[in-house]
């Protein structure tokens, strides 16, 4: 094996033993729980109120955590998401459940209008979806999932089918995405993104006239104090984005919104290192794709990475030059098996900054900048810390090597999992719930956790 596998396979490969302690047997059972009742029989909704129909990277989070409990409906989880894909290899970002009211979520299918506004780029025609997209996290989970249980993995042709799929999605992202040249993907809604109120888009944001506040109902206040979501102008400039892109036939490339952002792009280079580890499993060499990764991290270094400031930056590609924003998506890159030492060392002090505080005045990673103008420790993804992004910084500081850090960080999500009621997002400095409880990738990621601390060796490798 390769420099390049070897280092992937930390990435993408851990044995489990799993014996919980007393005091977290009671997490672990609650945590089952809350993704059994968010269980629809095909796939899992984030959030019963507020999320009621399957979103695309909630769904790869949910399923490396469904593994644990049964491997079968982790497969069923990506399988259903997958059979939503659109014939030009996007996954869409939202799968509509046809039995929950229009009115119950917006924007609805009535207005993303897939199977006509989408035809062109091979919407399907029985499943309504949204047009945008999400993180490429799908290819690692798939892998994950497998991992679980190879025996059924393999009798089900559970990889044999879902390669094909995942490759397509990359290939998308890969040659249609390319907004900027530089052989990144790039996003075209802060949606897109996963992260969509963060200060990082409010420059490429401004130059969007939002859609008149009458021509939306923002069902989300339905669920949400005001004072923690999106403003109304800003809720307008997503809409108008989304709009337009739907009146463009989801063609790539026009709109006024196109980003270059780190852990979308990091997200994307470890699914590439999945890929080729799901390849070497169907037979054949996953030497390619290695090497593409590679090159990927290469061009994410080259063109997002600021060395003076110890982090990756968004690029704004319309605009031109990065985004000086800092936030946790500039940390994510962490996960990349073979970045360059001296990166690593700079991520793992940014952490501990005074801008992110971690190890010191915040327990869990806040979602940006401590000292930023628009810091709001409860407001979406303006401050509030996430259990997804505390689970993949936990797993790149492991990554490399950073055990202790990494120990405390896994702690913490626990902890903070289990006294929050397994909150959509909580406040960094005291753990305080916001958002929805129960919520679906919350609870994954506890159970994920909690299964692979004990790995053999005691390293999760």
């Amino acid at each position: 094996m390769d420099r390049t596998a070897q280092l992937t396979a930390r990435l993408t490969e851990r044995e489990f033993v799993y014996d919980p302690p007393p005091t977290r047997s009671s997490l672990h059972s609650r945590a089952a729980r809350v993704l059994e009742d968010n269980w629809t029989g095909t796939s899992t909704v984030p959030s019963r109120g507020l999320y009621p129909h399957q979103w695309s990277w909630d769904s790869a989070f949910i399923a490396i955590g469904l593994r644990h409990l049964s491997p079968l409906r982790a497969q069923t989880e990506l399988e259903t998401l997958l059979a939503a894909q659109w014939g030009d290899g996007r996954i869409p970002h939202i799968v509509f459940n046809p039995s929950v009211p229009l009115d119950a979520y917006f924007p609805s299918p009535d207005f993303w209008r897939s199977s006509t506004a989408g035809r062109a780029a091979g919407a399907p025609r029985t499943v309504q979806t949204s047009g945008i997209v999400q993180p490429p996290v799908h290819a690692l989970a798939a892998w994950l999932v497998h991992c679980a249980d190879p025996g059924l993995s393999r009798a089900r042709s559970f990889l044999t089918r879902m390669y094909p799929r995942l490759a397509a999605w990359h290939r998308y992202l890969l040659h249609r995405r390319d907004l900027g040249g530089g052989s990144l993907a790039s996003v075209v809604h802060p949606w897109e993104q996963g992260m969509d109120n963060s200060p990082c888009w409010d420059l490429p944001l401004s130059r969007v006239t939002p859609a008149p506040a009458r021509s939306f109902r923002r069902a989300d206040l339905d669920h949400g104090a005001a004072e923690d979501r999106p403003t109304d102008l800003d809720y307008g400039r997503y809409v108008r984005l989304a709009t337009d892109y739907r009146d463009a036939g989801y063609e790539d490339g026009h709109g006024e919104f196109a980003v270059e952002d780190p852990s979308f792009n990091a997200l994307l280079i470890a699914s590439e290192h999945a890929l080729a580890r799901i390849a070497q499993e169907l037979g054949a060499t996953g030497t390619a794709r290695h090497a593409r990764a590679e090159r990927l991290t290469t061009a994410l270094i080259d063109r997002l990475w600021d060395p003076a400031e110890g982090m990756f930056f968004s690029r704004d590609v319309r605009g031109g030059g990065l985004i000086p924003e800092r936030s946790v998506s500039g940390l994510i890159p962490l996960l990349l098996p073979t970045l360059p030492r001296d990166i690593v060392e700079a991520l793992v002090r940014t952490t501990a900054s005074k801008h992110f505080g971690l190890g010191g005045t915040t327990r869990l990673v806040p979602s940006y900048d401590l000292l930023g103008e628009a810091f709001d420790p409860h407001r979406y993804w303006r401050g509030p810390a996430w259990f997804n992004t505390g689970w993949l910084v936990e797993r790149g500081l492991r990554t490399h090597g950073e055990r202790g850090r990494a120990d405390a960080l896994r702690r913490a999500v626990l902890d903070i999992a289990d006294t929050s009621g397994f909150a959509e997002y909580v406040d960094p400095y005291t753990g305080e719930a916001c958002g929805a409880t129960g919520f679906g990738w919350t609870a994954a990621l506890t159970l994920d956790l909690l299964h692979t601390g004990t790995a053999k060796g005691g390293d999760r490798q």
